[in-house]
């Protein structure tokens, strides 16, 4: 198994809330796709057969059936953990949908990136994924197989974007933003393949790809205005427009959405102090909505200096929180991190542990134990 990313053998799964059950389920799935993928690289597509995936992970040929309905699917096994990172990803409304999809793609790569650590670092992850998806482009049914998970996957990001604004999934915006959304893998996918020249090391690729990924995003963000707002030119001088027009539009944008976000927390306000005050009759429509009542600990401001010492004391507070948020923020990340540092090394060993298991029972088998 590798993914977009080129990662052999890795899930999106909680090791936390995963009992001993679905862990054995999740290896064994693990196990059935990598093997497949090594026949899949050694002898082609046509040239490995289920029965033979079957025998070396010595299961029967229905168990690897219930995991993989296809063949393709056997070799293309990571759907459904992407389906689960585009609907974390889009789930989150405080958060903009491409930067999102974005950041899933970057943790995608960094998995990449860890698991391959031991077996050969970055230059080795990055040469195996180029064979993969080599041989992948050279087996038809493969091709048609990846074209039609993009067209599931982006049929998802579509529902997941049509439920946050409350529209059909088959209006229109989310059809292509779905779509828009989906094509960022492949950006991310054509930049890890492409040789450039000023490549001097599989980590200048990886950082190329996350420059050309973030690139795209702005330009879904920003919409083809980017394209209008440009005028002629070539090579680097209309990518620097591309970013300054992107940048603008982008600006403009994230002010707007802050104005509107203000606009609708007072309409909320409004609407709670209407409900509150429904029975005053005449009250309600004259002094109830005296702005005093909407703030009533608000401070007097009715000097110029009054008013700037209000100010600078609000951008005080605000900043001691924005401090206090991105400590805390850094003691989780931390604290995640060596969690699954310690969960990839379990999960190491236990996969190490069931392939020694399975080789020797091979060996008894074959010396007629």
């Amino acid at each position: 198994m590798i993914d977009d990313a080129g990662e052999p053998g890795t899930t999106d799964t909680d090791p936390v809330a995963e009992s001993l059950r679905e862990r054995k389920k999740r290896l064994t799935r693990q196990l059935l796709s990598d093997t497949a993928t090594q026949m899949f690289l050694e002898r082609g597509f046509d040239g490995f057969k289920i029965t033979e995936v079957a025998e070396e992970c010595g299961v029967s040929e229905k168990t690897v059936y219930n995991y993989f309905p296809t063949k393709e699917s056997l070799i293309l096994d990571r759907e459904e953990d992407m389906a689960i990172a585009i609907r974390e990803a889009l789930s989150d409304r405080d958060k903009p949908p491409v930067d999102a999809i974005a950041d899933v793609l970057l943790d995608e790569r960094q998995r990449m990136r860890d698991s391959m650590a031991d077996f050969g670092g970055d230059q080795a992850g990055l040469a195996m994924f180029r064979r993969f998806m080599a041989a992948v482009e050279a087996t038809p049914s493969l091709v048609a197989e990846l074209g039609k998970s993009f067209d599931r996957l982006a049929r998802l990001a579509a529902e997941c974007l049509a439920e946050r604004a409350g529209v059909s999934p088959d209006d229109p915006e989310p059809t292509i933003a779905g779509r828009a959304l989906m094509g960022l893998w492949t950006v991310q996918r054509q930049a890890l393949l492409r040789d450039d020249p000023a490549d001097t090391s599989a980590s200048d690729v990886y950082a190329r790809a996350e420059d050309e990924v973030r690139r795209a995003a702005r330009l879904i963000n920003t919409g083809l205005w980017s394209f209008a707002a440009s005028g002629p030119g070539s090579g680097s001088s209309s990518r620097e427009q591309f970013r300054a027009a992107a940048d603008a539009t982008q600006t403009a944008g994230r002010q707007v959405a802050a104005a509107l976000k203000q606009a609708r927390k007072a309409f909320e306000e409004a609407r709670a102090f209407a409900a509150e005050h429904a029975g005053d009759g005449d009250a309600w429509s004259t002094a109830s909505w005296d702005w005093n009542q909407f703030m009533p600990n608000e401070p007097d401001l009715s000097t110029r200096e009054a008013r700037q010492q209000w100010r600078e004391s609000q951008r005080e507070y605000v900043q001691r929180w924005r401090e206090a948020q991105r400590e805390q923020a850094q003691q989780w990340k931390q604290a995640a991190q060596a969690f699954k540092e310690e969960q990839r090394e379990a999960t190491r060993k236990l996969r190490d542990e069931m392939k020694a298991a399975h080789r020797s029972h091979q060996d008894d088998l074959r010396r007629g134990r």
